[in-house]
């Protein structure tokens, strides 16, 4: 199809770009750029888009490369799980300073090394992979897994993806970025973000809002950042990093703050016409209080 023909070529090559520029290794840790761990529920600001807590670190796989708080053998809490999804052609390194974000953030990343993820197997076996690691005494991340609250990303084909995995049993959530097509949003039973870049000319706005029109049986949003394109997330990911850092914290951390940016009548990016282009809550989203407590 076109546009994963317009896909491949750009991601491969920055893909190839990044990794001569910066070494692979099993376990490594991540530029330092957050401070010393604070409460598990607590955003580190109301600026969802700014440095979490928590210093982070890497470890490369050969199915799945994890992004996680590096002082998590001596956490007192367990982490929830993020599985993420490439674009066409892409690999983790790619959207490496979004992963290492939510890792900031108190998440454990679990993205999957595939650079065609559309069938979501990879991302599967993510899971897989930390329930065994949660289960192994000699892990680094022994019983701090939180296997309980697990949400599904990607970007792209990987967006397609993660409405793929969300009809998995063990996700709570999806948030796929400007979703390629080939995805049944109907088999989804979870709540969804869906995002779209309002100047994206290789996967239309108007494709992902047919996803969102779909939708109509469990709790859906749909956000069109203003001005972004296709590769808007890739590298820095600039106004992606606060909504889904805030959707993810709402849904898998239970933070009131972040749910506050998407549901009751005071809706954050609802109010936000300088981000967003285009913000639709279908009716049993509208219907969620901006608080649970």
């Amino acid at each position: 199809m076109l546009w994963r023909r317009n896909l491949l070529v750009p991601l491969a090559a920055l893909a190839l770009a990044l990794t001569a520029s910066t070494g692979a290794g099993t376990a490594v840790a991540a530029p330092d750029t957050t401070v010393a761990a604070t409460a598990p529920t607590a955003s580190a600001a109301a600026d969802f888009g700014a440095p979490g807590p928590y210093a982070t670190a890497v470890e490369v796989g050969a199915v799945t490369t994890l992004y996680y708080p590096r002082d998590i053998a001596d956490s007192d809490r367990r982490h929830p799980v993020i599985v993420w999804g490439n674009g066409t052609g892409g690999v983790p390194l790619v959207y490496r300073e979004l992963l290492l974000h939510w890792a900031g953030q108190g998440f454990i990343v679990a993205a999957a090394n595939t650079p065609q993820s559309n069938l979501g197997i990879s991302m599967r076996a993510g899971i897989d992979l930390l329930t065994r690691r949660n289960a192994d005494p000699d892990s680094a991340i022994f019983d701090r897994v939180d296997l309980e609250h697990i949400g599904a990303s990607g970007h792209s084909q990987g967006g397609a993806a993660a409405i793929v995995v969300g009809a998995d049993p063990r996700i709570d959530t999806i948030l796929p970025i400007q979703p390629g097509p080939l995805a049944d949003i109907n088999a989804v039973h979870v709540p969804a973000l869906l995002l779209a870049g309002q100047k994206d000319s290789i996967v239309f706005p108007a494709l992902v809002r047919a996803f969102y029109n779909a939708a109509d049986h469990i709790p859906a949003l749909y956000g069109e950042l203003r001005g972004a394109d296709h590769f808007t997330v890739v590298g820095d990911p600039g106004p992606f990093a606060a909504p889904t850092t805030a959707w993810f914290r709402a849904h898998l951390m239970g933070d009131q703050e972040a749910r506050a940016q998407f549901f009751g009548p005071g809706c954050g990016i609802c109010a936000d016409t300088a981000t967003w282009s285009d913000v639709r809550r279908n009716s049993l989203a509208l219907g969620l209080p901006a608080t649970t407590a």
